[in-house]
């Protein structure tokens, strides 16, 4: 079960959002091979003039932002996996949100499986009782 928090720059845009979430699911269930419908995306907006990059606001470079932080279980994916995950995500929300700043960042966190699930039990939990 991936959990996604996506953080975009600029104002609250459900629009945006809305096209963003199903592309985002797709690609993470694509190369990580993960079940859409157990992937979780949040997604967040910080006004420009709120993010900053090198003591500079988004206002300032006169650029967009974004990052990206998903949450997986340790040992599901390869190097290779998480590599491909890392440009594919990028480029994708780069070319959907448009002039990102080059500092955008796509976050991979790995999960002891003892320390992550849902609906209550732990992942390590679920694979030992399948």
């Amino acid at each position: 079960m991936p959990g996604i928090n996506l953080t975009l720059s600029g104002e609250s845009d459900a629009g945006l959002a809305n096209r963003i979430v199903p592309e985002l699911t797709a690609l993470t269930s694509a190369v990580l091979e993960k079940l859409p419908e157990l992937t979780m995306v949040m997604v967040r907006f910080i006004p420009h003039e709120l993010w900053f990059i090198d003591s500079r606001s988004l206002v300032e470079h006169g650029r967009n932002s974004f990052r990206l932080e998903i949450t997986i279980t340790d040992e599901t994916c390869s190097k290779a996996q998480k590599a491909r995950y890392q440009r594919e995500a990028f480029d994708l929300l780069s070319t959907l949100i448009g002039n990102v700043h080059p500092h955008s960042n796509v976050h991979i966190v790995d999960c002891r499986a003892g320390a992550y699930g849902y609906g209550g039990v732990t992942q390590e939990y679920k694979y030992q009782h399948t």
